[in-house]
């Protein structure tokens, strides 16, 4: 799994314009939203947010299904999503900062961090500590370096380009030690990437200093942008894209080296890593129509990668209305239309690990 965060925002990365690591190897998006694969959870797009959302992608997964993903064709999407996502990513990072409760903060990690805007926002939020983006796509990692740089955070951001699960071992040469500890670890829309998720979790958890924080954006509800009946084809359209991409995703995990079928019970996945004090919240994207020019542009790169990964899957008629939104000289297309908004929830699981 390359590791990229879609930052609220972008769940499972479904194939979205871009991603191809291998199978396992995760990036989170960054974000807690939704792409064109986040439907909340998953989906063939990355347009979630890579916010609260860091998305763990896997890159290359393709099997004759439409699984793989290429990180770095969805840079400018993974990006957008998250900005769109930063009032909920602030909020976030200011909730972990009060269930850290003064805890010392000198290390953070963001694992499948993409483009580096949940990384960035943690560094603001947490001003005495070095945070560190970890993906496996440097197209991702040099834009989280060249941001933070734009926000005079330079200082403090680093990256560690890093495959998921293997980043986690110690080098068996020097012995480094992987990915290091950290007083907090944020992971958005990754671990779902790995075909391990509790070995995944674990392997987190025991990266943890005493009294530090794990946190992980794996849930929420579907990203929801249109009404209902917009007036062309069969009303519904979201509703059958939500089955599509639940298909999608099936395969798709399926597909990870090692794939281990597990109940997706967060908290209990976190106490079974040893951590204690599971808590999880939700932070809200509302958007409302009239939507501005860069989330026309981001909701037509989601549609855009839905039409190309749903290709096979797609009833004919609901194939056609994708085409019309998609049609950029079409007023009754994405870009036009005044009824377009944008609305999705990204729940976050945290816990802690005792304190020596």
């Amino acid at each position: 799994m390359s590791a990229h965060g879609h930052d609220h925002g972008t769940d499972h990365a479904a194939p979205g314009p871009g991603g191809g690591h291998d199978h396992g190897r995760s990036h989170g998006s960054e974000g807690h939203g939704q792409g064109p694969h986040d439907r909340g959870r998953h989906g063939p797009d990355a347009g979630g947010q890579g916010g609260p959302a860091g998305h763990a992608h896997g890159h290359a997964h393709d099997h004759g299904t439409g699984t793989e993903i290429d990180w770095a064709r969805m840079a400018a999407q993974l990006e957008t999503n998250a900005e769109l996502h930063l009032p909920a990513l602030r909020d976030t990072a200011a909730r972990l900062r009060t269930l850290l409760d003064g805890h010392p903060v000198r290390r953070v990690l963001d694992v499948g961090s993409g483009p580096g805007v949940m990384t960035c926002v943690l560094a603001e939020a947490f001003p005495e500590a070095e945070a560190v983006a970890v993906d496996a796509t440097p197209a991702l990692l040099d834009r989280a370096l060249a941001r933070a740089e734009r926000l005079d955070l330079g200082g403090r951001v680093s990256v560690l380009k890093a495959e998921l699960p293997e980043g986690f071992a110690p080098d068996p040469v020097t012995g480094a030690p992987g990915l290091g500890g950290a007083d907090l670890i944020w992971s958005s829309k990754a671990v779902h990437h790995l075909g391990d998720q509790q070995g995944a979790v674990t392997a987190l958890a025991g990266l943890l200093r005493p009294g530090g924080a794990l946190a992980l954006a794996e849930g929420g509800l579907p990203m929801r942008f249109l009404p209902r009946d917009i007036g062309l084809g069969r009303p519904g359209l979201q509703s059958r894209l939500d089955t599509v991409q639940e298909h999608w995703y099936e395969v798709m995990r399926g597909e990870l080296p090692g794939s281990v079928r597990v109940v997706e019970d967060w908290p209990a996945m976190l106490g079974r890593a040893g951590l204690t004090g599971a808590t999880a919240f939700s932070t809200l994207l509302d958007v409302p129509a009239p939507l501005d020019p860069a989330a026309r542009a981001f909701l037509r790169g989601h549609l855009g990668r839905m039409r190309e990964v749903m290709e096979s899957t797609l009833e004919a008629d609901d194939a056609a209305t994708l085409d019309v939104l998609l049609d950029e000289a079409d007023p009754r297309g994405i870009l036009g239309r005044p009824d377009a908004f944008l609305l999705s929830a990204t729940t976050v699981f945290a816990a802690l690990r005792p304190a020596a």
